[in-house]
């Protein structure tokens, strides 16, 4: 078709990894577009939902992780402490291990594809080799803040002898940074500077659907929303949370996944509500606060709807986002030893009760609306790249 852009999205397997990408995806389908996701095998259902075609690529994370830990002798990452896990975890899993088994498949769905573009997550790096191998551009889509650019460095070394195996020099940072940079991170909450090629700013969730309350929850009992996405939700990791929260002049919600069974945390106070799923545009325009885990998804989608947020980081970009969030003054923060009832209720009354983390939220999610929208970005892309 003449004029249409064709784009291959290389991500690797998890919600946190694709669905960033989908609001983007979707809009550039929206227009005629034809975009390939290449992934893990179980990505194939949220690629076809967003309107693209599906290749498999890679055999996905357990297998990534049970050959690093072959290596390891103990446990991968065992003992790191939550500012070097992505230090020693984006190098070794997703730049030595991921990059090669996924790259053939993404080489062999790009090269029957034929793209003007590869669009890639940056733990994705196969992305940024397929597009060198296939003399297309690569455009990195952030799931977040930019990550410590040591962290980069380090992830090049890993991915050298791949590239070099190719024939080509690896090219700094991974290849992440060579060509367009989307960065979904408000200006104000980035602490770093991409540090080459040109950044294109994308609002990182949808802006609200109706209006929101001049005192969010609209009563006198303000609602609290729980989650601890996917991954993180257990009994365990509920437990302190919802008994801090108990009997507390608030209303509950918590969601626990699709595949968790509510019952699981019963019985819990006569406050608290738990759902397996509730659309975040449903509940974040009632809700007063958010306590989660720091995962992209709520962390911008409260950002988006100007609310203060305790986060209770578990692992990965959970602690950066954490932070980030603690240095703009719109939360508090539980490490995983700081997690008691007692601590989670002191929290939770804070952000309910200083206006300031409000405030500071407010503003944010100002800037979050000026952010251009994933229609704005695909005409971008669109003007930028298609022949």
């Amino acid at each position: 078709m003449s004029g249409v852009l064709k784009v291959l999205v290389v991500s690797v397997p998890g919600a946190g990894h694709l669905n960033p990408m989908t609001p983007l995806v979707r809009a550039m389908v929206a227009e005629g577009d034809q975009v390939l996701v290449a992934a893990a095998a179980e990505m194939a259902d949220a690629a076809t939902a967003a309107g693209a075609e599906f290749h498999p690529a890679g055999h996905g994370e357990m297998v990534w992780f049970e050959r690093l830990r072959a290596r390891t002798r103990g446990a991968p990452g065992d003992g790191l402490a939550p500012e070097r896990i992505n230090h020693y975890f984006l190098p070794r899993v997703f730049g030595e291990v991921a990059t090669d088994d996924m790259i053939d498949d993404v080489l062999t769905a790009g090269r029957a594809f034929a793209p003007h573009l590869v669009l890639f997550e940056p733990y994705a790096m196969a992305g940024p080799l397929a597009a060198e191998l296939m003399g297309v551009p690569a455009v990195n889509h952030l799931l977040g803040p930019l990550l410590p650019h040591e962290v980069w460095e380090l992830a090049n070394d890993a991915v050298s002898p791949l590239w070099r195996s190719f024939g080509c020099d690896a090219p700094g940072y991974a290849g992440v940074y060579r060509d367009l940079t989307i960065s979904i991170c408000p200006p104000s909450l980035e602490a770093l500077r991409v540090p080459d090629g040109d950044t294109q700013p994308l609002r990182p969730a949808p802006l609200p659907e109706r209006a929101v309350p001049e005192h969010q929850g609209g009563s006198a009992r303000p609602l609290v929303y729980v989650t601890l996405g996917t991954f993180c939700g257990s009994p365990e990791v509920f437990g302190p949370i919802l008994s801090g929260l108990a009997d507390q002049p608030i209303e509950v919600v918590v969601t626990v996944g699709a595949n968790r069974d509510p019952g699981e945390l019963s019985p819990v106070a006569h406050n608290v509500r738990v759902e397996r799923f509730i659309p975040q545009a449903e509940l974040l325009p009632v809700c007063s606060a958010v306590v989660h885990h720091g995962g992209a998804g709520t962390t911008f989608g409260s950002l988006a709807h100007g609310l203060p947020q305790v986060v209770v980081p578990q692992g990965a970009d959970n602690f950066i986002h954490a932070a980030m969030l603690e240095r703009a003054g719109v939360g508090r923060v539980l490490l995983p030893g700081q997690v008691t009832p007692e601590e989670v209720g002191q929290a939770v009354n804070a952000v309910l009760e200083d206006t300031t983390y409000r405030v500071a939220a407010g503003d944010i999610g100002a800037e979050v609306a000026r952010m251009p929208s994933p229609e704005q970005v695909a005409d971008t892309l669109r003007g930028r790249y298609r022949r």
